[in-house]
């Protein structure tokens, strides 16, 4: 016959386990959420988070808004600055936006551009069909590059409530690494004034 102590025992045991189990789901839960969270708010632009645009408006409205651009590098050894400070653009115009990001290190270093808007309600409105922030980038020991940006503020800015009283929004970027090692650079990324041509072409062709 099991003693009374055995089956505390086991109950214990048991108890431990499911503990553990939660616990581990829920942190697993967690690092999920992170991913689905972004990709909820980018296509959302909840929390000020740009939404990426497949075409542009096809109305101009006859007001201006100005952009302001904001740079920040975390654990990066990467100098990165946008080309212009601010650019005054109509609400459902095109904007074109260059930055320039330099890898000081002496190795190859690959990074991401996390980014978003404020204020915050003008995040569902502004919107970019080309940015080097919706993929990571990987620059060799010295390279330079030059980036540009696609952006608009979509007309429907004027009917919210909460935005359409601003005549300014700030795009903010910052480049944080990527853990492990960066892929090997293309053919087409040996040469950064390549690199660069191509990019300037495809985002010129997006106006």
């Amino acid at each position: 016959m099991t003693s009374t102590s055995e089956k505390q025992r086991k109950s214990a045991r048991f108890t431990g386990l499911v503990s553990a189990a939660v616990a581990l789901g829920m942190v697993g839960a967690a690092f999920a959420a992170v991913p689905l969270y972004k990709r909820f708010c980018q296509a959302t632009g909840y929390d000020g988070t740009v939404r990426q645009a497949q075409a542009k408006p096809t109305k101009v409205l006859d007001r201006t808004l100005v952009i302001r651009f904001d740079t920040n590098v975390r654990g990066l050894d990467w100098d990165f600055k946008a080309d212009q400070l601010s650019q005054t653009v109509k609400i459902g115009q095109t904007g074109l936006a260059f930055f320039h990001v330099t890898n000081r290190s002496d190795k190859p270093v690959t990074g991401h551009a996390a980014y978003n808007v404020a204020p915050e309600a003008a995040g569902r409105h502004f919107q970019k069909l080309e940015c080097f922030c919706f993929t990571d980038q990987t620059l060799q020991p010295g390279q330079s590059m030059d980036f540009p940006v696609v952006y608009f503020v979509d007309p429907s800015y004027v009917t919210d409530a909460d935005a359409k009283d601003g005549q300014e929004i700030t795009l903010s970027y910052t480049f944080f690494p990527i853990s492990g090692p960066p892929p090997q650079p293309k053919s087409a990324q040996a040469s950064p004034t390549k690199a660069t041509s191509a990019l300037g072409a495809d985002a010129r062709a997006a106006l």
